[in-house]
């Protein structure tokens, strides 16, 4: 960062840091002690939606990497497009496989960035339910490194849980980098799985 990019108020973006989402599994464990959530086996990832052979190519390749896992049953990987015309790459594990599920979202994550489509990678999620049937996902922002809870609440409307989000903020404080900026708790409405 050079003298006219601190007088002109410009900031280095955050390098993406995959690493951050191994610390997933056991941010779990406090969740589920402290809110009473529980992973449902169901993980994605959100990026612009792009059209083309390359794309398609890299599609294939993550396909063939997952179905892979012997540890798998049914299809490790399904593109869907959301209403907001972004795309979605889902893994759905079983909901005891939390840290198979987080190497899912990895190795996708990892595939799009190495094959050049690092730009257009906008989160990840991993879902979670509790006994009320509550829904929670734990959002990570690819461009951030960071993370931060979304609770949809029941019913047609888009509302939130807000004072949930808040409560697993304030719980996972120490074992998730959460983002600190609310204005990013961005609302990810029709994500897959949640």
């Amino acid at each position: 960062m050079g003298l006219l990019d601190i007088l002109l108020g410009r900031t280095k973006p955050v390098a993406p840091d995959l690493d951050q989402l191994f610390a997933l599994p056991s941010a779990a464990v406090t969740l589920q002690a402290a809110a009473g959530f529980t992973p449902t086996g169901t993980g994605a990832v959100c990026f612009a939606t792009v059209e083309g052979s390359a794309f398609e190519q890299t599609h294939r390749e993550v396909q063939a990497l997952l179905d892979a896992d012997t540890d798998r049953s049914g299809p490790p990987v399904e593109l869907r497009r959301d209403d907001y015309g972004y795309s979605w790459l889902v893994s759905a594990r079983s909901p005891e496989q939390l840290p198979e599920l987080v190497n899912d979202l990895h190795a996708v994550n990892s595939a799009m960035e190495i094959n050049g489509f690092g730009p257009q990678l906008l989160c990840s999620l991993a879902a979670f339910t509790d006994d009320g049937g509550r829904r929670l996902a734990m959002v990570y922002l690819y461009k951030r490194g960071t993370f931060y809870p979304f609770a949809p609440l029941p019913g047609a409307a888009e509302r939130r849980d807000n004072a949930l989000e808040l409560q697993v903020k304030a719980a996972l404080g120490n074992e998730l980098r959460i983002e600190q900026d609310l204005g990013r708790w961005f609302p990810v409405w029709g994500a897959p799985g949640l």
